[in-house]
This record gives structure tokens, sequence and C-alpha cells, in this order.
């Protein structure tokens, strides 16, 4: 268990809702029905932490109406995150990041689809699919800490960001998660990790399981592998879990199968040796 933003008790093992509107960046839409059955599982399973944006959406079908359809009124307990910052272009990719003026339509529009008065956790996305860094991020981070201040967002976070950022925001506000580019093969946001460690911020990986531009070879995992009886996706989760008592996972699936595959995970306990073992 962690404590979210102080406040907030979580598993440490929870749910990203990116695939659930489709498989794939280039892949059609999956049936909406099928991401409200693995929600639903995944409630039953013990998730209590779902990671979630208003723009991932694919020909109709939206992440945060299937959460809405599937759970709400939502279970006791229940923590639901979300982001904005990215803004979509004529053909639905989120290009765009959002100027400090029109955050809190994107606000509110997370709070109308998901149907709830007050966001549990709302992060800044920075930057797009570029590397973090390189931009003051102020301005816009005040917009959020200002609507935190009304009672629309209980915790804030930041996502995308590098050390420099991360230490800016908190600046304005609390941060009470980081969400970055982080797995067992990628590792640059470390000094992150470590910062917010420091101070017990979340530290919440997207792409836990090698996904976008940067995957994981299953190769490398070979010798843990074996030695657990387990799949790469569960020792690249077992290690999320192992390398810092501040680090949540929230995996992503549109497969019921995938999901308890995934949530199974918690249960494998690494040693040094695997530890060793899965040194870069």
């Amino acid at each position: 268990m962690f404590q979210l933003g102080g406040d907030l008790p979580v598993r440490r093992l929870g749910f990203g809702a990116m695939r659930l509107p489709r498989k794939t960046f280039t892949g059609p839409a999956r049936d909406p029905e099928s991401g409200i059955a693995v929600l639903r599982r995944a409630v039953e399973l013990g998730v209590d932490h779902i990671d979630t944006a208003s723009f991932y959406r694919h020909e109709g079908v939206a992440a945060n109406e299937l959460i809405r359809k599937a759970l709400h009124p939502y279970p006791a307990g229940l923590v639901i995150a979300t982001k904005v910052g990215p803004i979509e272009d004529e053909q639905g990719v989120p290009s765009r990041q959002a100027r400090p003026g029109e955050l809190r339509a994107l606000v509110e529009e997370n709070l109308t689809s998901l149907g709830v008065d007050r966001l549990d956790l709302v992060y800044l996305r920075v930057g797009g699919l570029a590397e973090p860094g390189g931009e003051s991020i102020a301005e816009r981070f005040e917009v959020l800490a200002g609507l935190r201040e009304e009672g629309l967002i209980r915790h804030l976070g930041v996502s995308n960001v590098d050390a420099a950022q991360l230490a800016e925001a908190r600046t304005i506000a609390p941060v009470a998660a980081v969400q970055n580019s982080f797995h067992v093969q990628e590792r640059h946001s470390a000094d992150v990790l470590t910062a917010c460690a420091a101070d017990g911020v979340a530290f919440v990986p997207f792409f836990p399981l090698g996904g976008g531009f940067r995957p994981i070879d299953p190769a490398r995992l070979a010798r843990v592998t074996e030695r657990h009886q387990a799949t790469p996706a569960q020792v690249a989760l077992a290690w999320l879990l192992t390398t810092s008592p501040v680090t949540l996972a929230i995996p992503g699936t549109g497969s019921i199968a995938h999901l308890e595959e995934n949530m199974a995970a918690a249960a494998i306990h690494l040693t040094d040796e695997d530890l060793a073992d899965l040194e870069p």
C-alpha cells in the first residue's frame, strides 16, 4: 500500500486505462463492452487506483466514459487519476500542448465525463512525446494549483518532467505524484525517482511494460522469468514494485487474461540475485 498525497491509500499495483479504447496507437477501436468487463474485473481483483485521461479515446470509444459506465457510482476507496495538457488535432491526435487559459476546460471535461465533483489526482502532462525538460511549467501548473484551491482537484501531479521541472512545480503547490517513462530497461528518470523517494512523492511510470517507443527485450529477463516461472510482464512489474517503495505500477490492457496475469505480479518477490540479473 501507498498513501497517495498522504491521505489516499492505494495498492501499489493499479490499472492504466490507455489501452481500453484501442490496443495499439494505430489500431482500430476495441469493443466498449470488453473495456467495461476489464474494468469491473480489475476492481474485483482489488484495483483501487485507475489512471486515465480524457484524450484516451478512439473512434467514439473513450476511456473516461467506459470507467463511468463500468464503475459509477464508484466504490469507496477507488482513486481515479487523470491528466491534462495535450490538445487533440483534427485527426484526434493529442499533438498540441494546452495554453494556461485552456486548462480549466480540460479539467471540467474530466469532471463531466467521469461523473465526479472533484478529481482525486490531476497530472499536468508536459511536452508530448519529446524528452522531459527544456521549458518552464510554472504558468500552467499555477492554473491547476488554482483549481485545487477551488476544490475541483484533490491532489496534483506532473508527467514527463525532469528534476528541475519537478522542483519548479513544488515551489507552486504540493506534488503528490510524478508520471514518467520508466521500466526495467529504461531508467533515464532515475534521478526523478530519487527525488520522489526522498519526500514520499509517488512515482508512477507510464509504459511500465515497455510500450510506446522503448520496448522491453524478454530475452534479457529470461533468467528471472525461468527462476520464478513467470512471464516477462510479471517480472517487469515485480521489478518496479521492488525498486522503490514510492513506485506505483499502472499496467494497462483491454484483455481480462492479461489483466489477471499482470495482477499476479504482486505475489512475485525478487531476490538480490534477481535484481542483479536485471541490471542493464
